[in-house]
């Protein structure tokens, strides 16, 4: 099975792996730093190098199918067994670590505010949304959250990521604060983020070492989305 090192690293912008499987331009890794587009966060571009004769792989697109991680490349070539070194495109990874710790950090401002449950998210470039179960909005609510949380940013706070067994991870209060995201049974290890003081949840995104890496979180705008949804938008500095 591919090891994703991105788990417990995700500082991590080069490694070297083996070619498992192949199907034309989709490889398998016998280990892998690419983050496969999942739980709202967008997937990893880079390169793939086949060491053998240097021949440069574009990676255009990041899974995960049946719990293995597949690549995407930009041309057929790679073959089972073929040795190569990896590259991610680090700018692309860092502001996504940044936008999901910046996500982590606000979603649990609202909680303690509301008790409102994340009800979806994507992550962005420029900007990222959250969607939150609130009845109603208030504006000057939402810019006392924004405040409360730069203030958390500002002064920073530690990044830690554990893998505990199922019983142990859900020991933990509202380990779980999304009202779409269920960890099936067959799940026996649970990736825990924790931040000290701040938040702790169960989460398999790449994050920042210390939450005062995101800079500042400016609010874009809010949206209306259906019964009991409300969207926020936001972008960083």
């Amino acid at each position: 099975m591919d090891r994703p090192l991105y788990l417990l690293n995700p500082y991590l912008k080069e490694f070297e792996a083996t070619v498992t499987k192949t199907d034309r331009t989709y490889v398998v890794l016998d280990q892998t730093a690419f983050y496969p587009n999942a739980g709202g966060q967008p997937f990893d571009k880079g390169v793939i190098e086949r060491l053998s004769d240097h021949k440069v792989f574009g990676v255009v697109y990041v899974g995960k199918f049946n719990d293995t991680i597949s690549h995407e490349v930009d041309q057929i070539g790679l073959q089972v067994g073929d040795k190569v070194k990896c590259r991610i495109d680090w700018e692309r990874r860092y502001i996504h670590m940044r936008m999901h710790t910046a996500a982590h950090v606000l979603s649990k401002v609202i909680f303690d505010s509301t008790g409102a449950k994340t009800s979806g998210n994507q992550l962005g470039e420029d900007q990222s949304r959250i969607d939150f179960t609130l009845e109603n909005f208030d504006r000057d609510r939402i810019f006392e959250w924004f405040q409360e949380a730069n203030k958390r940013i500002q002064k920073g706070a530690e990044v830690h990521s554990r893998l505990l067994s199922r019983e142990e991870a859900f020991r933990i209060p509202d380990l779980v604060r999304s009202n779409v995201t269920l960890i099936p049974e067959t799940v026996k290890v649970i990736r825990v983020v924790d931040i000290p003081g701040v938040d702790i949840e169960a989460c398999g995104g790449t994050h920042l070492r210390n939450i005062s890496e995101i800079g500042k979180i400016v609010f874009l705008k809010a949206e209306n989305k259906g019964k009991d949804n409300r969207r926020i938008y936001f972008t960083l500095e």
